[in-house]
Order: structure tokens, then sequence, then C-alpha cells
């Protein structure tokens, strides 16, 4: 195992217990994070941009389904599941109130490390499919 792996590992761990700080333990100071919702840079955006998540979806955790590594690489294919019970702040800054229901939302997440810290984070998911299963999508006109 590398160390990309465990710091993976150890990443996903705190970000299923909803461990902010922990999983900043993780991550260094001048970590680059980029999403679907758009970029975070350093600490202080990173634990926002995780703390709005969780507040988005309070009961949200990590499924991993494949883990692969490779020198200071490290990849997940996992599924986020969860309930939408909070405001969830989208791209361009719309914010959606809860709406209760539940998601599960195929994604994939790559890092660096270095010196035992996340450099970056490389965040993927369909953002069709997050809004198609949050009710947001317009009906189709057949």
């Amino acid at each position: 195992m590398t160390q990309a792996r465990e710091v993976l590992d150890r990443h996903t761990a705190a970000f299923n217990n909803h461990d902010i700080d922990a999983l900043l333990r993780n991550v260094s100071p001048a970590a680059v994070w980029i999403s679907p919702e758009g970029p975070a840079e350093g600490h202080e955006e990173i634990a926002s941009y995780i703390g709005q998540f969780f507040a988005a979806f309070p009961d949200v955790r990590a499924i991993v389904w494949e883990k692969v590594d490779h020198g200071d690489l490290a990849a997940e294919e996992l599924m986020m599941v969860g309930t939408h019970g909070g405001t969830y702040l989208m791209p361009g800054g719309r914010a959606v109130p809860g709406t209760g229901r539940p998601i599960q939302l195929r994604c994939c997440a790559m890092c660096t490390v270095e010196d035992g810290l996340m450099v970056s984070m490389r965040f993927y998911f369909d953002q069709l499919e997050l809004l198609a299963q949050l009710g947001l999508l317009p009906e189709a006109d057949v």
C-alpha cells in the first residue's frame, strides 16, 4: 500500500465520520480541491466546502467500491449516499433548500500526496444525476 493510499483511506474515514478536523490533518495547507461545484484552495476553503456539503446532506457517507494507487496518486470509485436535508449550494451560487430526497451518487475521487499530505483532490460526479435525484430537472415534454 502506498502512502497516497493510506492518506486517502484516512480522508475517506474522516469524511464518513463527518470529522472535518481529522480530514484536514491529511491535507496540505496549500492543497487545491476541484469538484463540479468549483475549486477550493487551502484549509479554510476546503473546510467551508465540506461543511456546506455536510449541512446539505447531514447523513452522507461514501461507500468505496474500488481503490487504485500508484506512486503519489490514489483514486477511489465510490457511491455517495445520504439525504438532502439542508441547503445545497450549486455552481453559480443557487441555494437549493433541502428536499428530503435520498441520493445515491456515483463518484470518482483522485488525489495526489506529497510528504504525507494531500496536495490535490479531484472529485467527479454527474451533476445531472444529482439534479434528477433531487427533483430539480424540468419535466420533458413528450
